[in-house]
């Protein structure tokens, strides 16, 4: 009976399928394709898609984990709304203390081929895609999470990670209304993180971060005059 069911499953197949039908979702999330504060239909969708419920349920799942859709009891999911201007900066406060302590832990306990990952990381540059909205931010938006996500890693601390990453998300949801022609400006700073790091220097760590994110606030600011509507509270 083992061999069986063996031979009827096809694990890599299926997680394909989930894995496409995840990020098909999230750029429709993330271009507003599916906007803000609404009700998703999973059945709809799933016949957009041409797959089953399954798939698309457990896309939402894990958009659920990242913060960019919620489950509310009796009534399904709904996508995430955008941050209000409190809540923005309110989040921006948090990323100020929280990268701030993960930049310096990084300093100090990152191992030396450590340090050069992060160094590659803050060098690396992408162009801006052709097209509009969620696309044409994707490869810098994917760039710039993952030296984040690398400098959290390397300090060592999975809850001061975990919390990061859930930060990140809501931000993401403003990038269609950002200005990606400032691109260069964040790699910069991202170099100067970099080599404090690299250095092993916990406090000019911080302040490389806290003066990236301070920029990187007043960079986004004009994204609320941008929003049709403003973001939802």
């Amino acid at each position: 009976m083992t061999e069986t069911i063996r031979g009827r499953i096809r694990p890599a197949r299926r997680l394909t399928l989930t894995e496409d039908v995840y990020e098909t979702i999230k750029g429709l999330v993330m271009d507003h394709t599916l906007p803000p504060n609404e009700r998703v239909n999973i059945d709809a969708l799933a016949r957009e898609l041409d797959v089953s419920p399954t798939p698309v349920r457990e896309a939402l799942a894990r958009l659920e984990s990242d913060g960019l859709v919620r489950k509310r009891p009796l009534s399904g999911y709904t996508t995430t709304p955008l941050l209000s201007r409190a809540e923005f900066d309110d989040l921006f406060d948090m990323r100020l203390l929280l990268e701030g302590d993960s930049a310096a832990r990084a300093a100090a306990n990152a191992s030396t081929a450590n340090r050069q990952r992060i160094s590659t990381e803050a060098d690396a540059t992408v162009g801006v895609e052709a097209g509009d909205g969620y696309r044409r931010h994707a490869a810098f938006t994917a760039l710039d999470a993952k030296f984040h996500d690398l400098i959290a890693e390397v300090a060592g601390s999975a809850l001061l990670r975990e919390a990061i990453t859930r930060l990140h998300s809501h931000l993401h949801l403003h990038r269609l209304y950002f200005p990606a022609a400032q691109a260069a400006d964040t790699t910069v700073e991202h170099q100067r993180i970099a080599a404090a790091i690299t250095l092993g220097d916990p406090e000019a760590a911080t302040a490389a971060m806290r003066d990236h994110l301070t920029a990187a606030r007043l960079r986004h600011l004009p994204a609320f005059d941008q929003m049709p509507s403003g973001p939802a509270a």
